[in-house]
């Protein structure tokens, strides 16, 4: 069966992400150092991210606020003077970080449309996806895009009905075997993983690798010769 629809991830697969975030965590390591371990506010930190995210959900916002709430848990109260400034500047240089491409994107995605229509699926905050899409130059190559709180089966599952597909004719691929992979795989799609380096602990998952439906990849280059195998 032929593949119709090609949904592609942005943070991490189109373009670069956790290396700012990686970067702002150690900004936050510094800060705090005089107060508590490197490795103790790294840990708490996951800890606060993981109890805050259905609070606040996925992107730099709720990272912020959490560094300031595992600020306010070592440090104790009154915290020094300027702390939560910086804290702060922090996040905000995380909302303006410039939006890097990964090499050969633009090609890749002119031989990705050649074959399928293509739609972005992407979470996290709207307002800054949107900011990060429209300074990637990359909008006009999508037909459709989705921006969501969280990737789930039934994101999937209205996606495919909405675009007028069977769930196998679909692929998507991204840097995440728990928002890209598995949930799309449950949906009845093709999947494929396009693991990055320094890739963020909460979207850590199983791989799949005996699933017929599923392929790893080195990048996302790959992906055209892959379809390519599914529908000839």
């Amino acid at each position: 069966m032929a593949i119709r629809l090609i949904c592609l991830d942005a943070d991490d697969t189109l373009w670069h992400n956790m290396r700012h975030f990686n970067a702002t965590e150690e900004a936050l390591l510094a800060l705090i150092e005089p107060f508590a371990e490197r490795q103790m506010t790294r840990d708490l930190l996951n800890t606060c991210e993981a109890r805050n995210l259905r609070l606040y959900g996925y992107g730099a916002k709720g990272f912020t606020l959490s560094m300031i709430e595992t600020a306010v848990e070592l440090v104790g109260d009154p915290l020094p003077r300027g702390l939560i400034a910086d804290i702060l500047a922090a996040g905000r240089a995380l909302l303006s970080h410039p939006v890097q491409l990964f090499d050969g994107i633009e090609d890749t995605l002119e031989a990705l449309a050649d074959r399928a229509r293509l739609v972005l699926v992407t979470k996290g905050d709207l307002l800054h996806q949107e900011a990060k899409l429209a300074a990637s130059g990359l909008g006009d190559r999508f037909s459709g895009i989705e921006i969501v709180s969280d990737k789930t089966v039934d994101t999937f599952r209205r996606l495919f009905a909405r675009e007028g597909v069977d769930p196998d004719q679909a692929v998507m691929a991204g840097d995440s075997l728990r928002s890209d992979i598995h949930p799309a795989l449950e949906a009845g799609a093709w999947a494929a993983f396009i693991p990055q380096a320094g890739a963020w602990v909460h979207e850590n998952a199983s791989t799949p690798s005996d699933h017929p439906r599923f392929r790893q990849l080195e990048r996302l280059g790959q992906l055209p010769g892959w379809i390519d195998t599914i529908a000839p």
